[in-house]
């Protein structure tokens, strides 16, 4: 893979997420009926950033938790007959809450559709909502995030690469060339 172009430094990923934290509190009327769900991995962090952007807005802690979607994945048998699949972290009882699930890319929507469905194993939530820091298109299903820190229009031979501290010593969005 090679680079092609920083899209996001980390001061302009810090204020995509500002704006996507004003947004679901905006949309919501408030956050007190809100809890925010990490898709595992790079969701979970941009979960927790959010979390902490409206708490500096909203002075409210709004709960946090994490799931993990490979059990539920239309595509078992090109990945893994048998996947391992990590702990649900859901602190909460989504049944009657606004969930509002985030993740780092948006590409086919199939990640969406399984992290759907994992919520559902856990409850019926009065509703979900996404949040995705790149929308790169290319939808397969008929999905469509709700708040975007940016799109950007890709082709099938690029990869939108996010890097986090958590996982990557560095913050940034990156559009990479297979």
């Amino acid at each position: 893979m090679r680079q092609k172009a920083q899209l996001l430094d980390e001061a302009a990923l810090s204020r995509a997420l500002m704006r996507i934290s004003h947004e679901i509190a905006e949309k919501n009327k408030g956050v007190e009926n809100v809890v925010l769900v990490g898709i595992r991995r790079r969701g979970g962090p941009i979960a927790e950033r959010i979390r902490d952007n409206i708490r500096k807005i909203e002075d409210v802690e709004v709960p946090v938790g994490s799931i993990d979607i490979r059990y539920y994945r239309d595509d078992l048998s090109r990945e893994n007959d048998q996947p391992a699949v990590r702990r649900t972290e859901l602190p909460f009882d989504v049944t009657g809450r606004d969930v509002v699930l985030a993740d780092d890319v948006i590409y086919t929507g199939r990640t969406v559709r399984a992290a759907i469905e994992a919520v559902f194993s856990c409850g019926r939530p009065r509703s979900i909502q996404l949040a995705v820091l790149i929308d790169r298109g290319h939808r397969e299903l008929p999905l469509r995030p709700d708040y975007v820190g940016k799109n950007v229009p890709t082709s099938h031979a690029e990869l939108i690469e996010v890097r986090l501290p958590e996982f990557d010593n560095e913050t940034g969005v990156w559009l990479m060339e297979l």
